[in-house]
Formats: C-alpha cells, sequence, structure tokens
C-alpha cells in the first residue's frame, strides 16, 4: 500500500505509522508525536541580505494550535526584548567587521570570475599617459608617445593578465 501525502485519509497514516510512545516527562503545551504542522518565520530587519533576521519556527498538531503558538511565540519574542537585543547583536558584529578593500579599476566577466581591470588613466610611462585599448580577447596599455614617434623608441606595451593586471610579456 502506497501512501498519499495529500489523501485525506488520517487511517491509512495511522495503520502504517506506529503509535510513538507518551514521554510523561515533557510539559503538556508540547507534544510527544511528531507534530504534523510547522511554522516557520523570518523576521527581517531590512530587505537587504545584510540586515538581521530572526527565523523561528514553531510546531504543532492542528494547524489551529500551531497559528497559535506562533503569535504566542512572537509576542513573547517582543516582550522579553528578544527583538531588539538581536538588533542590538546585529549592530555590534557589523561594527566589529572590517570589509576588504573594494578592487579598483572597471569590473568585466572573464574566464568565469569577475576582473577588475585597469583603465587608461591608471598607467603611465615615461612618455605620459599609456592608452587603453581593448580588442575584446585581449587588452593592452600602449606607450603614451605621440603620434609619430617611431615604434623602436616606444615602452613596451602591457598586456592584460589573467587577474586583470597589466604587465609587459
Amino acid at each position: 500500500m502506497t501512501f498519499d501525502p495529500f489523501a485525506n485519509n488520517n487511517q491509512a497514516a495511522t495503520e502504517q505509522a506506529p503509535a510513538s510512545p507518551v514521554n510523561t516527562s515533557m510539559p503538556a503545551a508540547v507534544a510527544a508525536a511528531p507534530n504534523p504542522f510547522k511554522i516557520g518565520f523570518t523576521l527581517k530587519a531590512a530587505d537587504q541580505m545584510s540586515g538581521e533576521w530572526l527565523t523561528p519556527a514553531v510546531y504543532g498538531q492542528t494547524a489551529q494550535e500551531t497559528a497559535e503558538r506562533g503569535r504566542d511565540l512572537i509576542h513573547a519574542m517582543q516582550e522579553v526584548g528578544l527583538i531588539d537585543l538581536t538588533a542590538k547583536a546585529a549592530s555590534y558584529v557589523r561594527s566589529q567587521h572590517i570589509a576588504p578593500e573594494k578592487p579598483k579599476g572597471k569590473p568585466s566577466f572573464q574566464g568565469g570570475k569577475v576582473q577588475h581591470q585597469a583603465q587608461g588613466g591608471d598607467y603611465e610611462c615615461e612618455h605620459g599617459k599609456r592608452n587603453f585599448k581593448d580588442g575584446g580577447s585581449w587588452a593592452a596599455q600602449f606607450c603614451g608617445a605621440p603620434q609619430g614617434v617611431p615604434k623602436d623608441q616606444q615602452c613596451a606595451p602591457l598586456w592584460r593578465q589573467k587577474d586583470g593586471s597589466f604587465k609587459a610579456k
């Protein structure tokens, strides 16, 4: 016999599952058998991922009991100051966090990773500001010598590396 979780057949479910022993040491508010109903809450302090979250859950034997427990839990969390305490703790943790320095340059996607490539104004040579050229599959910083200077008198180009930096070959 296969069990259909969507069928409204409580008798079939009790025939398949053996009865759980009752633990008499448990408080009356907590059911001894597995609770078929659960409500999980996500209480977010901000609409971004950086805001603190509280994710309590309540269980019950019936939908009504579970909803009442959910209401009671949220009221209790507010009354004992758990919501305010969570916000203060999260603020303290954020104040202790040292964010890594953001990479400089224009971000691009290469080789399955976001690369930060420096742009034209970031590189100079003995002739002045280098000229950035992006050929799609390659990029380079060329000598800033004025037009007409012979190539043998120009600085070597700096080619973009896989990590987004530039260096001469």
